[in-house]
Parts: structure tokens; sequence; C-alpha cells
């Protein structure tokens, strides 16, 4: 290779260096919306009260977009399980990104299904993931009334209360 030709393949490697420093300088961050304090108190709230005045007292999770716990109550006549039961349905949905319930019936007879190994999963209805569109940035999980169905109404009340604020 002549120098001449060395110099150009130099010049080159060194213009595709610096194209390639550019793009990086000029990537996007990635911006989402998560769920606040407030919003995750309402939701927690509506629920738990949704509860109690169908005559159920239940423990609420709401968790965040990582999984991590926003809020966590539980009446103090709740059963002490359903405050664990709560955020185990709640981080269900989370990770799922449906309904607890959608997941019990995947797994039911299949008690060696691959999700049983993970921290945090059970095969329970009461959990609905928190959408704003496509995106799910948290979950709610409701533990203590008489069927993973009726907790299931008390998510779907929490979150309806701040369905304006998820847009």
């Amino acid at each position: 290779m002549s120098h001449i030709a060395k110099r150009i393949a130099g010049i080159s490697l060194g213009a595709a260096v610096l194209c390639g420093l550019s793009m990086q300088a000029d990537a996007q961050l990635l911006t989402h919306k998560d769920l606040s304090v407030e919003v995750a108190t309402q939701i927690a709230m509506t629920a738990v009260d949704t509860c109690k005045a169908n005559g159920y007292n239940v423990s609420a999770h709401v968790l965040g977009r990582e999984g991590q716990v926003v809020v966590a109550m539980r009446n103090p006549a709740a059963g002490f399980a359903t405050f664990e039961n709560s955020m185990k349905k709640a981080y269900t949905a989370r990770t799922t990104r449906a309904p607890s319930g959608k997941f019990a019936d995947a797994v039911k007879g299949n008690p060696n299904a691959a999700q049983f190994f993970l921290t945090n999963f059970v095969a329970a209805q009461g959990a609905l993931p928190i959408m704003v569109g496509n995106d799910t940035i948290g979950a709610i999980g409701i533990s203590g009334a008489p069927g993973g169905d009726k907790d299931e109404v008390c998510a779907k009340a929490g979150i309806d209360k701040v369905a304006a604020q998820l847009r």
C-alpha cells in the first residue's frame, strides 16, 4: 500500500470514528411517565375504600415501572398474609403486563411453570397493570376479598379514579 493510500485510509477511518461519535452524541434520552406517590396513593386508597364499601378488608400494593413498591397499605382488619399477597399479585401483573388472573389461567395445572421459580410471582387473580397507552407504568394488587374477582374489581376502581391522569 502506498503512502498516499495509507493516508487516505487513515483519514477515512478517522472520519468514520468521528461520525460514529457524533451519532452517539445526538442520541436521544428515553422519556416516559412514572407514577407519582400522590397518584399511586389515590389508586390504592380508592381500591381499599371500594373493597371496604363492599364489606371486604384488604391490603393494596401499587408498584412502579420497575416493580418497586410506591405505596403499600393494609386495612388493620385484613388478614396479615394479604399484605404479602397483594404485593406478589401486583408484581405478577407488572412483570407480565397483564392481569394476574391471566397468568393464573396460563399456568393452571402446571406447578412446574418456570415463573414459579422466580421471586414474587403468584398465580392468583386480583391485580391489574397500570397503563399509559401501551406503556405499562406500574400495577396494583389487592388481596383480602373473598375471591380474586372481587379484588380485581377494587383494583380497577383505583385505576379508574385516576384514568384522566394516565394519558
